[in-house]
């Protein structure tokens, strides 16, 4: 047994068994070995940033860690902007980054690079392996900071002399840390909050937003009027028909500052005090109320859903009055094709139980609307605001979750980013529906070269311009094995999604606005 076989071991012994790679040379004894040990499953990505994005998509849904292996520097380097976005959802991830010999240090190899430097902007643990008898036991303890609550990235070194020498043994699993129990007095405070008889608004974040986190934050909101709300970039979110109603905040700062305006106090579970995406002249960055008190109920690595439960006890709050979505599914939509009638074709025909990887940015508001009040589902979303996760955060979700349609909504510009993932999808036939939103626009930038202020002539708008030429979704994605079809009416695309939803395996649809 080498290092890489008892790093290997190690890993699915601990529970990590799918393996989202994009190696090279000094990754090759770490990919022989998935040959030699049982339980691993290996999925390929053509770029890193699909891979990252891939591990991210997988954590959410499966709420365990994933594997990475990546090649050295660069390749970390390639994945650093799904990795800002999987830090941002608490998603637990282990990176394997290959690097050179330890002993091929010395010589400053082209490839040779600072990749702590990488790692640790994202990672809440790295740690580069030293030799092939400690590496099995490296791995456990990366495991087991990934898993920490409320969920890290954990990024492991390794040399590949490391993984070519003999190793002893694989290690045990180690005990990861749960969720912190949250205090009494916090409970405490909220309650006293809660019946005061100011206006209250709870905003939710991470499993406060699903199951028994949900259900209790609704006994809170019927036993005392408080609302309901989480961010704009929730990392997931249970929706849909017989969920309680959450409200996303909203996305630009002074709509923000309006919806929270009347509150006189907000409890945080899980999630911190709403601020701007951005910096605008004249708009506010802080979107807090002026003079609102802030009560800390549970911070992101506690309890959360058990201080809700809590709460909900103390007050006494029986469950009776709790707000829950109808299911209210549109007729098929006739007339102007865009976002919103896109949307109601969505909420008509999405299977329950489904997961949508909502990337579509200008286009989102339609299906958010409409889903609103369609069949329950799990929404996730673009928590770090890089963008270009879409597409790969479906394919991870599917991996975790074959038995549940997923459907990604992707602007189209946003989409290049990591297109890749279509192949991935392809390949491994994940149950994936992917619509693309195609405005030939970096639609957002358009919306923000406003809001900033800026001055804008041809060439600027030349920059947030995705034609000349046109983007050929149907062409990329019938190029990497993924069926597709371009629409441009509401009709054909009904047709289309209602052919997607019967069937299984990859669909890709070019909805031309």
């Amino acid at each position: 047994m080498n290092g890489a076989e008892s790093l290997l071991r190690t890993l699915v012994a601990g529970g990590v068994d799918v393996c989202f790679a994009n190696p090279g040379t000094s990754e090759m004894h770490f990919v022989s070995a998935v040959d030699r040990v049982e339980g691993m499953r290996p999925v390929l990505g053509l770029f890193e940033g699909a891979v990252t994005g891939m591990a991210d998509g997988y954590a959410r849904m499966a709420e365990r860690p994933a594997a990475t292996l990546l090649h050295l520097g660069p390749g970390l380097a390639n994945g650093l902007a799904n990795l800002h976005n999987a830090r941002r959802a608490a998603s637990p991830i282990v990176n394997i980054v290959g690097d050179h010999a330890t002993y091929h240090a010395q010589y400053d190899a082209p490839l040779a690079s600072d990749i702590v430097g990488f790692a640790r902007p994202v990672s809440g643990w790295v740690h580069s392996s030293t030799s092939a008898g400690s590496v099995a036991a490296d791995g456990a303890r990366a495991v087991q900071a990934a898993r920490s609550a409320p969920g890290q990235i954990a990024t492991l070194i390794v040399p590949a002399d490391v993984a070519w020498l003999d190793a002893e043994q694989p290690a045990d699993p180690l005990p990861a840390e749960g969720p912190s129990p949250v205090s009494t007095a916090a409970v405490t405070a909220t309650v006293a909050a809660l019946r005061n008889g100011k206006r209250t608004a709870l905003l939710l974040r991470g499993a406060a937003l699903r199951g028994d986190g949900l259900v209790a934050a609704g006994r809170i909101a019927a036993a005392t009027g408080a609302q309901l709300f989480c961010d704009t970039f929730a990392p997931r979110l249970e929706r849909g028909a017989g969920r309680v109603v959450v409200e996303r905040l909203p996305y630009f700062a002074e709509q923000l500052v309006g919806t929270l305006a009347p509150f006189e106090q907000l409890v945080l579970v899980g999630s911190t005090a709403p601020v701007a995406f951005f910096a605008y002249p004249g708009k506010p960055s802080w979107c807090s109320p002026d003079g609102a008190v802030i009560l800390h109920l549970a911070h992101p690595h506690e309890d959360g859903v058990g201080a809700l439960g809590a709460v909900a006890d103390s007050l006494g709050a029986s469950g009776d009055g709790v707000a829950v979505a109808p299911l209210s599914l549109p007729d098929r939509p006739t007339g102007r094709f865009d976002q919103f009638t896109i949307g109601q074709v969505i909420a008509r025909l999405l299977p329950e139980g489904a997961v949508v990887s909502d990337e579509a940015a200008t286009s989102g508001l339609g299906p958010a609307i409409a889903l609103a009040t369609a069949a329950p589902h799990d929404v996730l979303s673009l928590t770090g605001g890089a963008i270009g996760q879409g597409l790969p955060l479906a394919a991870g979700a599917a991996v975790a979750c074959p038995d549940r349609k997923v459907v990604c909504l992707h602007g189209d510009g946003g989409a290049m980013y990591t297109v890749q993932a279509l192949w991935t999808m392809a390949r491994e036939q994940l149950d994936v529906t992917t619509v693309i939103f195609a405005n030939r626009s970096y639609g957002i930038l358009n919306i923000e070269l406003q809001r900033v202020g800026a001055d804008s002539g041809p060439k600027a708008l030349s920059m947030l311009d995705l034609g000349n030429p046109d983007l050929d979704w149907v062409a990329l994605a019938t190029g990497m094995g993924v069926e597709a079809v371009r629409v441009d009416s509401v009709d054909a695309f009904s047709d289309a999604f209602v052919s997607a939803m019967a069937q299984s395996g990859p669909r890709l649809i070019e909805a031309v606005l």
